[in-house]
């Protein structure tokens, strides 16, 4: 039989949206399971196969654990303000809201088209009034708590999206979206202290079962140092005092310069002193082209051990570093030092003798001859004692910059009145709804749009008085910090989520999504999280329990000798090179991540309609595992096209339906049954990996046998076969189960082997044992990653240097003794 592509996927799609069959309620006696993927932002571009990953993964998952008897919610909705919508507006005169529902349309047809389960009823707009009503209403309890202030500050400041970005948008100097130079500009800005919890993020990514590249990432911008602050007095400038930052006082005898930012408050003072000289030649410092990296301004400090008069320089990498604006030149203990120091003839003390961790102390007083620990130890004491410094924790983290002075963001619940004191919105007056403007673009000096919008920034309180809108906007993150809530009760409009809802859903089982955003949306959530966890309005403090980042669908991208960007369709292969088609121009080819712009960007519509819904699926999984990179070849899709025919040709009964399963004959096929049992395993274990591939591997293997032993397999293993594919190709495998006379598949179930001839496998660690697997498969990569899940705890924090494996005995990591 020759699968109808269309015929299948258009009639299920419809069966379950009119039946709503993936719409659950709360409160449920079943068990619960929440699986969400990151929302996508709608462009409008459209969704790639690369975004498709994930979400076909989750689907799988959501498909499976319904089947499992769970009360599953699988929502999806749109993060929908943001620069481009905005950027688009500006230049068309269309009002973003318009392009943000073409898009939002857009992107759920392809998500339909997918057959994805999402639970439509529930989902959410971050543009809807209906929605950011909630995010405001959350915001001020941020401000209740006086965890917003406003202040002036250099911020980077992008002019090609005409708006302030925040450190983490800004990469050596370049805007995250788009690539864009960016420079800092003072503004007055509102600020969120995310740093007041620094230490409680901190402390709780040790309980999340998160990647630990994730992991690392957020400790290592959130940066929590110790060390001390030290005093060092400015000569000819009576009372002033610099203060330094340093987490290895154990090297202040090898200190040969003070480095400050061009921001640091000294800098600007002897710039107010100096006039425009000083100012211009720091500008000169700041070029680019520039060949001198720091600026003597002709101070010294004294230094509060030695009493050596110390040089002050400004330097020009701490700010794009993201380092502190003022630190201490130790060449001895920094390459950067040094070689500036080299530029700058500037010379220094040696105070290391050997590798500098392990590494003794010279030249240095009282501190001579002791190791690095013991030295730091020892010198923090002599300091703090002398009143010389005192002890300190710094972060590398900063605080949230909120604002964005932009039109297609939610309005600031504030309010300034004739005073210029600052007041928030009481909270029945929400939502504060964006105005109707017609010139979307930012004023010559950055000013917000709105402020153009007079009569919505002039108003009145209660009893008359003048008061005048705060014009800012929020940025984008500020409604995908808490959509995760919104989700367990979208239709409340009392509150933005009740207590009971929260409670019965608790923390998202499975959050899948890129680690690009490691230290932007997961961090920003987090800490919304914790808030609202202070404030009583959850009872659980982390938002999301287990993280997965699925890897990238790479492709293929072309330029010609000019340079030009080629179309992936107008390029051919010969002879294992590319050449412009019809020409003999050989093409340079090169793999990247799929984008608009490099013209290498394939999309899932095309595919679906070609091959069919779960053609698509398949092939997706099948690729490779789910956490992988995986570079896009259009080749294998054929072979899963072929498997899904075979399936239906072997339930077939030569009138183009599904055999009947009939009577089952009491005839026992012990072969087929212990195949099937090992298939099942291996299935089974691709949702604890999340290896799919390895399960679409199995369900090929297995279907090679089936066709030997067709009559056993239609009558005791193809309903269970089905049911095992079907969280895989659910189209398919509806339409069989229903001609098989069969109802409610997505509710069905989960089949289990009847024969099992795997024994349990031995889980140790370094020799010593510690567990056993007992659903291995006696394949290497799937025993060892359920094996690795199984004690993961045991693992944490050590590093596994290898792996003894032997089929059905042992998988034993030999690894660090200590987390």
């Amino acid at each position: 039989m020759i699968m109808d592509n269309d015929q299948f996927r258009t009639k299920w799609q419809r069966l379950w949206a009119e039946n709503n069959v993936f719409s659950v309620d709360n409160f449920n006696e079943k068990p619960t399971y929440y699986v969400l993927d990151m929302f996508p932002y709608p462009s409008g571009n459209g969704l790639h196969v690369g975004h498709a990953v994930g979400y076909i993964g989750t689907d799988i998952i959501a498909r499976k654990k319904r089947m499992d008897g769970f009360n599953v919610l699988h929502p999806m909705g749109w993060d929908a303000f943001g620069l481009p919508a905005e950027q688009y507006a500006i230049k068309t005169g269309v009002h973003p809201a318009e392009v943000t529902k073409v898009n939002c349309e857009n992107f759920k047809r392809q998500l339909m088209l997918m057959g994805l389960s999402y639970d439509w009823s529930r989902e959410i707009d971050t543009s809807d009034k209906k929605y950011y009503k909630w995010t405001q209403f959350l915001f001020l309890k941020l401000y209740e708590q006086g965890l917003v202030y406003e202040k002036e500050e250099n911020v980077w400041w992008c002019e090609e999206l005409r708006t302030v970005l925040a450190n983490e948008e800004v990469i050596n100097g370049r805007s995250e979206r788009g690539d864009y130079t960016c420079i800092k500009k003072p503004l007055k800005q509102w600020v969120v202290k995310i740093t007041q919890y620094a230490d409680k993020l901190l402390d709780g990514l040790d309980k999340l079962d998160w990647p630990e590249s994730v992991k690392k990432m957020q400790r290592e911008w959130i940066g929590r140092t110790e060390g001390v602050d030290v005093d060092f007095r400015v000569l000819d400038d009576a009372g002033t005092i610099l203060t330094v930052f340093t987490s290895e006082p154990e090297t202040l005898y090898g200190v040969n310069a003070v480095f400050l930012s061009d921001e640091h408050p000294y800098v600007k003072t002897l710039i107010l002193d100096s006039g425009n000289t000083l100012q211009a030649n720091i500008s000169l410092l700041l070029d680019p082209k520039s060949a001198v990296d720091g600026l003597f301004l002709g101070r010294f400090v004294l230094h509060p051990l030695t009493g050596k008069e110390i040089p002050i320089y400004v330097v020009n990498y701490l700010a794009i570093d993201g380092k502190e604006d003022a630190i201490l030149s130790v060449p001895d203990d920094d390459p950067k030092a040094q070689e500036l120091c080299k530029q700058l003839d500037i010379g220094h003390v040696t105070v290391f003798d050997g590798d500098q961790i392990q590494a003794i102390l010279q030249n240095s007083a009282s501190i001579d001859g002791l190791f690095r620990a013991e030295a730091r130890a020892q010198i923090t004491d002599e300091l703090v004692l002398s009143h010389t410094a005192v002890k300190k924790v710094r972060y590398r983290m900063r605080d949230w910059l909120f604002s964005r002075q932009r039109y297609w963001g939610e309005p600031f619940p504030l309010y300034r009145n004739a005073d210029g004191q600052v007041v928030k919105a009481s909270y029945c007056e929400l939502p504060i709804e964006l105005p109707l403007v017609e010139n979307f673009s930012p004023g010559p000096d950055g000013a917000s749009p709105l402020q153009r919008a007079q009569d919505w920034v002039i108003c009145e309180d209660v009893s008359g008085n003048p008061l005048f809108r705060v014009t800012d906007t929020m940025p984008g993150w500020a409604g995908s910090c808490w959509y995760y809530l919104r989700f367990m009760d979208p239709h409340n409009q009392a509150e933005p989520f009740s207590k009971q809802s929260t409670e019965y859903w608790s923390q998202v089982d499975l959050y899948v999504g890129g680690a690009a955003h490691a230290t932007m949306h997961l961090l920003y959530a987090r800490f919304w999280h914790k808030v609202l966890f202070d404030v009583g309005l959850v009872s659980f403090d982390e938002p999301f329990k287990k993280l997965y980042n699925q890897g990238l669908v790479t492709a293929d991208a072309f330029k010609d000798a000019t340079g030009r960007i080629v179309a992936v369709d107008e390029a051919e292969c010969r002879d294992g090179k590319y050449w412009l088609k019809d020409t003999d121009d050989e093409l340079q080819v090169f793999n990247t991540k799929m984008s608009k712009s490099l013209l290498n960007v394939v999309v899932p519509d095309t595919l679906i309609k070609k091959y069919g819904v779960d053609t698509f699926r398949v092939y997706m999984m099948f690729m490779g595992p789910l956490g992988q990179n995986k570079k896009w070849d259009i080749k294998g899709i054929k072979g899963c096209a072929r498997f899904l025919n075979r399936v239906l040709n072997l339930l077939d009964n030569g009138t183009g339906s599904p055999r009947s399963l009939g009577k089952k004959s009491g005839v026992s096929n012990e072969r087929m049954e212990a195949l099937w049992g090992k298939a099942l395993l291996k299935v089974d274990a691709s949702f604890v990996t999340l290896n799919f591939n390895t399960a679409i591997a199995a369900f090929m293997e297995f279907i090679n046998e089936a066709e030997k032993s067709k009559a056993y397999f239609v009558e005791h293993i193809a309903e269970d076969f089905i049911k095992a594919l079907f969280p895989f190709a659910p189209h398919v495998c509806s339409e069989i189960w229903e001609r098989l006379g069969r109802t409610d598949i997505d509710y069905s179930e989960w089949p289990k082997a009847r024969i099992r001839l795997m024994k349990a496998t031995k889980i140790y660690i370094n020799g010593k044992h510690v567990d056993d697997l007992l659903d291995g498969t006696g394949e290497e990569q799937s025993d060892v990653e359920q094996a690795h899940s199984k004690v993961s705890d045991a693992l944490k924090g050590r590093s596994v240097f290898k792996v003894i494996y032997a089929p059905n005995q042992i998988v034993n990591f030999l690894c660090s003794q200590d987390a």
